[in-house]
């Protein structure tokens, strides 16, 4: 059974920066692509940022490019959301996601076939 866990969620001060983690286990993480998404509290969930098996291509939402870089370290089955110049309409919580398919998680896809339950970042003014 695939599993993903989040961490390193947290309060921080707008204009911080913050990494979270996702690590996966039971699965093949070198063959996932990867995916991060978030959901502000009476929002609907969106998408973040992705980033193929490899690492070699990623893709990011117009809301965190610039900012946020996504990176994999499929040694440790670990998938990291780099988050720079944080503020507050980034308040969320970030859910990682894996699905063999680069495209369905680019594109968000309701299809992913796995996810994480959440780690919550919470940007003060």
């Amino acid at each position: 059974q695939v599993q993903l866990a989040e961490s390193g969620g947290g309060l921080v001060r707008a204009g911080s920066s913050l990494t979270v983690s996702c690590t996966v286990s039971g699965g093949m993480f070198s063959t996932y692509a990867m995916g991060w998404f978030r959901q502000a509290p009476g929002k609907e969930r969106e998408k973040v940022g992705a980033i193929t098996w490899s690492g070699q291509v990623t893709s990011y939402a117009d809301s965190v490019k610039g900012r946020f870089t996504i990176s994999r370290d499929n040694a440790k089955n670990t998938v990291y959301l780099h988050m720079n110049s944080l503020n507050p309409e980034d308040t969320a919580v970030y859910f990682c996601a894996a699905d063999p398919r680069y495209e369905v998680v680019s594109d968000g896809d309701p299809a992913i076939r796995y996810w994480g339950k959440g780690t919550l970042v919470t940007v003060s003014s």
